[in-house]
């Protein structure tokens, strides 16, 4: 297994360097996940002094023949993030190490299930538009290569993503392990662009979005329940 370690607009010291190879203990990593391939470790800066606190951000990236595990952390400098960041990994992968023994699959969730089993509503505007749509859409200025929404804020990272189908609750495990609020998926059931998001405690809505709808049907105004 591979640690690749890297700047994003800062330069990353050989001492940090070792640091990370001895912080980051394959043999620990591989017990909870022994079809690792890679681990991507980024460093950046925050050159605000308002946020000295938090200045110095570091990302980790676990690659491996199972779902992609990702944990970042903020701290005043470089090794205090990377500890933090260490910890909310281990801790991810500890966590999906013991799922993996104690369900063994069981409990998967169909598409025909999800407005029982993951309640919540895609709200529409009055013109059919998606409300989470209609409310980006302000004017846009192109600034060398950063693209500026109204008065901000600046979109400084784009990223693409193969998309394989999946079910409702492989997805929910994977917006998990990479620590997110929301995972963009294409449902495996309904084949539909889908996003699944953490509500309230331990409560999830999902979202599936149908390419024809706004071409063939009339807007509804506010919408209820997908697939109810």
């Amino acid at each position: 297994m591979d640690i690749v370690v890297k700047g994003r607009k800062t330069e990353v010291p050989e001492r940090f360097r070792k640091h990370v190879a001895e912080k980051l203990k394959l043999d620990k990593v591989q017990k909870l996940d022994a079809k690792v391939i890679s681990l991507d470790v980024e460093v950046s800066k925050e050159p605000n002094p308002r946020q000295a606190d938090r200045s110095d951000r570091v990302e980790i990236t676990l690659r491996s023949r199972g779902p992609v595990v990702r944990a970042e952390a903020a701290a005043a400098d470089p090794y205090a993030a990377l500890d933090l960041a260490t910890a909310k990994l281990e801790a991810r992968l500890r966590k999906q190490h013991d799922k993996r023994y104690s369900r063994r699959g069981n409990g998967r969730i169909p598409a025909s299930e999800v407005a029982v089993t993951v309640p919540d509503a895609a709200s529409l505007n009055t013109n059919g538009e998606l409300a989470a749509e209609a409310e980006q859409k302000v004017p846009t200025t192109r600034m060398g290569s950063i693209d500026v929404q109204g008065e901000g804020p600046l979109i400084v990272r784009e990223k693409t993503h193969s998309a394989a189908p999946m079910l409702l609750d492989q997805a929910l495990n994977e917006m998990e392990l990479v620590g997110h609020d929301f995972y963009l998926f294409v449902d495996a059931d309904t084949k539909l662009p889908s996003v699944v998001y953490r509500r309230h405690a331990y409560d999830y809505g999902v979202i599936h979005l149908n390419p024809d709808l706004f071409g063939e049907e009339e807007p509804g105004g506010a919408g209820g329940a997908l697939g109810g």
